[in-house]
């Protein structure tokens, strides 16, 4: 960017040199009207030439200034997507580990569960009989 403002106020200051000049160097000549009219003529289109060739690197620079950006821009959006990638990929692996130490300790609560109510059920019945054998003594 800086460069950039630094080619421009160059170009401006040769541009300005030169009209200057071409200006002065016109009126101190010792020439008639009609040679000094033809000199001006002829500094003009030289003026207009060199302002042309001018603005066209001007363009050519801005073309390559705009084209570095994009390129760089590309790469930009580029390394975004493969890191956007990376972390979806990184969630998503987690969230299926997650998933699967979360149903394993649901399985193992479930046995749990199922054991301890057999045995419950087993005592539960056990007492049962029990009483039902002392209730038949008596």
């Amino acid at each position: 960017m800086e460069e950039n403002k630094m080619a421009k106020g160059l170009m401006v200051g040769f541009l300005a040199g030169g009209i200057v000049g071409g200006i002065i160097a016109l009126l101190y000549a010792p020439k008639s009207g009609r040679e000094l009219r033809n000199d001006i003529r002829m500094k003009k289109d030289e003026f207009l030439d060199d302002t042309s060739e001018y603005m066209q690197i001007a363009k050519e620079k801005a073309s390559e200034l705009i084209n570095d950006g994009k390129k760089k821009s590309e790469q930009l959006i580029q390394e975004a997507k493969k890191k956007a990638s990376n972390l979806i990929d990184d969630a998503n692996s987690l969230l299926s580990d997650a998933k699967e130490k979360a149903s394993e300790k649901f399985s193992n609560t479930k046995e749990k569960i199922s054991v301890e109510t057999d045995r419950i059920k087993d005592a539960f019945k056990a007492g049962i009989d029990a009483y039902n054998e002392e209730k038949n003594k008596a």
